[in-house]
Order: structure tokens, then sequence, then C-alpha cells
């Protein structure tokens, strides 16, 4: 997904784009930074830290979710919310979840767009993190880490090992669980607004 990333911004030659990811997105963004970090004009990572790390059952009980949603051929939205509420109690997160359904060509169904069953087949390696050796890899630009505090994936004994790999960075603290988006989009805004618009981003 790196790859992709990189590819992306060469392709459509965007110059020093600041990077954002969530949960697996945020180690995609963080692997594009200490790959390519001449790419980047800055970096965040939202609720996921540069470290080998165990992913919470919802994620498998979400995919499964999803599978269903996509096996039953849904043709509403609403058709799709009533199979992930057996999954999900937290209507924000089906809703984010559901930003994957897209209208199937030439059909009255809904699909995914993402390759869930893909996805589910390699659930054991997504918490990977490819460096692991922060004198190999630096990414020294402007980062921010926003982390939801009722989240597990970036505890504070993970900030030196933040620190080696990006040495520049600042961390923001949401009061939330690892859907920071979902759960509290203002304060998210607000904190993703403030870094841009601080003096290191250029």
């Amino acid at each position: 997904m790196a790859d992709d990333v990189e590819e992306f911004i060469r392709d459509h030659d965007i110059n020093l784009p600041g990077l954002i990811g969530h949960s697996m997105g945020a180690k995609v963004a963080m692997t594009v930074a200490l790959r390519s970090p001449n790419l980047l004009s800055a970096l965040i990572s939202v609720d996921n830290a540069p470290v080998d790390a165990t992913l919470k059952s919802d994620f498998r009980r979400y995919v499964h979710g999803m599978r269903e949603v996509e096996e039953a051929n849904v043709k509403k939205q609403t058709d799709a919310d009533r199979i992930l509420t057996k999954y999900e109690d937290a209507l924000p997160i089906r809703q984010f979840l559901m930003t994957n359904l897209v209208k199937v060509p030439q059909s009255d169904s809904l699909g995914l767009r993402i390759p869930i069953k893909t996805l589910a087949s390699n659930l054991g390696n997504m918490g990977d993190f490819p460096f692991k050796n922060s004198e190999e890899a630096r990414y020294k630009g402007p980062t921010l880490f926003i982390r939801g505090t009722r989240s597990h994936y970036v505890p504070d004994d993970v900030l030196p090992v933040i620190g080696g790999f990006f040495p520049n960075f600042t961390i923001c603290d949401i009061d939330c669980g690892h859907w920071v988006i979902s759960e509290q989009p203002e304060a998210f805004k607000e904190a993703v607004v403030g870094f841009f618009k601080g003096p290191d981003v250029e």
C-alpha cells in the first residue's frame, strides 16, 4: 500500500503533500515517510504507532460483518446497517464502516470498495510494521500523533520508539477509542487544522 501511495503522489506530481493515515493507514503513512522522507512536507498518524501490534478482536468482527454485507447483495445502506448492528452497537462506527459501500456498475446492488476477502485472510499480519531500527530510517519533518485515550494502540511506553523514528513529533490526546475520526470529528478536525496552521508545516 505504501508503494501505491508513493506512486500516486509521483504520478500526479503532487509537491510535498502532508500525509494523514488512520489505523492501518497510519502505518502506511509512516512507512511512506520513512522510505521517502523527501516526498512529504508533514505527517499525521492517527491512533497507531511504528511497532508491531496485535489487532483488537473488533477488527475481525468488523471484517465478518462486512463480508456478510457483501454476500447479502444489499441495495440500500439501511440494509447494510441492519446487518452491521449485529457486529457493532455504535452508529458512528457503523457509518464509518459503510463508507466502504459503493454502487455496483450495471446493478442495483451495493458492493465494497475494499478487497474484504484479502483483508480477512491477512489479518494476522496487518498489525506489523516493516521498520524495526530507527538508526536505519528516520523522518525529521513535522509529525503529529493523534491518539484516542481509550485506545491501546499508542501507549506511553512506545513514545520513545516514536521519537526515534520521528524526532520532530508532537502528540495530541483525544477522549475516545480507536475510531477517533468517527467518535470525535470536531476534536479531530481541530487538531489537524491546528497542526497544519502551525509554524513547522510549510
